[in-house]
């Protein structure tokens, strides 16, 4: 049996042991084994048929049973977004961070931008780093803020969830709902790589428009792993965060046990090799909004709370054209990363693992050298190989934390990549 059921938003139904899962009935009187029924709800209940999402689990004892939360001491620089602090305008990057000894996924994480009122007005995203070298054993983590997607640029990583188990690595991504209790371990040893976690309406597909029936990332190829669990007593902790900070309690179980679930409220992956890129064939090329992957709607329709948009290998075809991305402006803000390869907008710099800011109406695109390589181009059709970047769009403006403005990672001069231009020559 497969351990993976596959399409986005569909209804599953999975269980552990035989006999697990009810039919015909989400919460009876009496489940079978004497399983605790639990309702997890990722949309208002009264949410529309077709946006509602949630999952029906059958667990060993509730997930209610638990102490008072007091406040986590570790991961020092998994931190709200400094809001007192003026914002500048600037266009930032930072390199990639480096694994502390003896950390894990979650005492890792680093949280470099931070858009939006964030989770108690249900808006916004922010953008984290991790680098870590050791497993998560005995604890667990779940965002009470947002889902997170997950993006590994160098090792894999096992996600241990409440709905299944997910191995991840390098090229792929994991989407946690809002909720979902999971733990993290390193199954080559280390591993680096980027979270964002979207504090408003819940990822989707986007819709596709003219393009028509197919193309962009297909249902099909989303994976959302089938039922396992931890039948584990003795000390366990369980990390949650809310509204930008972190609280532990102690269990003295595994949280990790869910026999039996159904619904459409699931952890799920999905290899980028897989997204369907569509491109032009004509002149100029279209808006990066055609490499979206996932988007979470905002009040206004049209302008996303985020998109998670890549930039993966694809056939460059069109005539007369400027092929990289053009010197622009725009209203979203622009967090931007690279897990593979290079980037055909930046010759130099720009490298897997980094991150850079290009925030609401700061001007931006390639830098001299990629410039001048795309404008003396000869035109042929041309495929960008080796690669894969990622982009965050948001339409609120991102604020860089104290601890990522602090850092030794942020690049001191990265306006130097739009110096030595020529200046255009006009007649007469």
């Amino acid at each position: 049996m497969t351990n993976y059921m596959t399409g986005f938003g569909n209804h599953f139904s999975t269980e552990a042991v035989p006999g697990a899962l009810p039919i015909g009935r989400n919460s009876p009187q009496r489940p079978a084994f004497g399983l605790y029924a639990e309702q997890l709800s990722g949309t208002a209940f009264t949410a529309p048929r077709a946006e509602n999402r949630r999952s029906w689990l059958y667990r060993l004892r509730p997930s209610a049973a638990y102490p008072a939360f007091t406040r986590y001491i570790g991961a020092p620089n998994f931190v709200p977004a400094n809001r007192d602090a003026p914002l500048a305008p600037n266009r930032l990057r930072w390199g990639p961070i480096d694994a502390a000894p003896g950390t894990d996924w979650l005492d890792s994480m680093t949280t470099i931008l931070v858009a939006g009122d964030g989770p108690l007005s249900q808006t916004g995203v922010a953008v984290h780093l991790y680098a870590c070298d050791t497993d998560m054993t005995a604890r667990a983590f779940v965002s009470g803020d947002g889902e997170l997607i997950i993006v590994p640029q160098a090792g894999a990583l096992t996600l241990f969830t409440e709905m299944g188990r997910i191995d991840l690595n390098p090229g792929q991504i994991a989407l946690i709902p809002r909720g979902v209790r999971f733990r993290v371990t390193l199954p080559d040893g280390s591993a680096r790589g980027y979270v964002a976690e979207n504090y408003g309406a819940p990822f989707r597909l986007p819709d596709l428009g003219p393009i028509g029936a197919n193309g962009l990332a297909n249902p099909r190829d989303f994976e959302t792993p089938v039922a396992w669990f931890e039948d584990v007593d003795g000390e366990f902790e369980l990390v949650q965060k809310f509204d930008g900070r972190l609280w532990t309690t102690q269990l003295g179980r595994s949280p990790l046990d869910v026999v039996a679930w159904h619904g459409n409220l699931a952890p799920c992956r999905y290899d980028l090799a897989r997204f369907n890129t569509i491109n032009t064939v004509s002149f100029d090329h279209p808006d990066p909004s055609i490499f979206t992957v996932l988007t979470s709607p905002s009040d206004t329709p049209g302008t996303a709370n985020v998109d998670f948009v890549i930039f993966p290998p694809r056939w460059m075809v069109a005539e007369d054209t400027f092929r990289p991305p053009w010197f622009h402006r725009n209203v979203m803000s622009e967090a931007m990363g690279l897990i593979t390869g290079a980037y055909d907008a930046k010759a130099d710099g720009f490298v897997p693992g980094a991150l850079s800011l290009h925030n609401q109406m700061s001007g931006h695109g390639p830098d001299v050298a990629s410039w001048e390589a795309a404008s003396t181009a000869d035109l042929k059709p041309h495929k960008i190989d080796g690669t894969m970047a990622f982009m965050v769009e948001s339409r609120w403006v991102f604020q860089p934390t104290e601890v990522a403005l602090q850092s030794a990672a942020l690049d001191p001069d990265y306006d130097a990549v739009w110096r030595g231009f020529p200046k255009a020559q006009l007649p007469g």
